[in-house]
């Protein structure tokens, strides 16, 4: 499997399968919502402080599969492994919101699980 970059996709495995993730529009709006955010500053400013909760990679996670076609469903996404655990969870949600929203430099450090 292999995701474009240009497009934010990534590939990230779960549950030992590789899945394709992509934070869409429609992801995102899905994102705003969940989180109340008046647009997409408020959630790069909520995501940018590197501290998130399992809840929160539960939420971006499942936005990203579906975003790329995948119909999961947050409940099933929170049910998932990661062959590193919660350190793996977080790699991945940093790597999506990288992908998705440029370099995580000083803007957007990566999260702490």
């Amino acid at each position: 499997m292999s995701a474009n970059r240009r497009r934010g996709e990534i590939c990230a495995e779960l549950d030992g399968a590789p899945h394709r993730l992509c934070l869409t529009l429609g992801a995102l709006a899905e994102l705003e919502a969940a989180y109340a955010a008046d647009d997409l500053a408020a959630l790069v400013e909520r995501f940018s402080t590197g501290r998130l909760s399992a809840r929160d990679m539960i939420r971006i996670i499942g936005a990203g599969l579906r975003g790329a076609g995948e119909d999961m469903a947050d409940d099933a996404v929170g049910a998932m492994q990661s062959a590193t655990g919660a350190t793996g969870f977080a790699a991945i949600v940093a790597e999506l919101l990288t992908a998705t929203f440029g370099a995580a430099s000083k803007d957007m450090p990566a999260p702490n699980p």
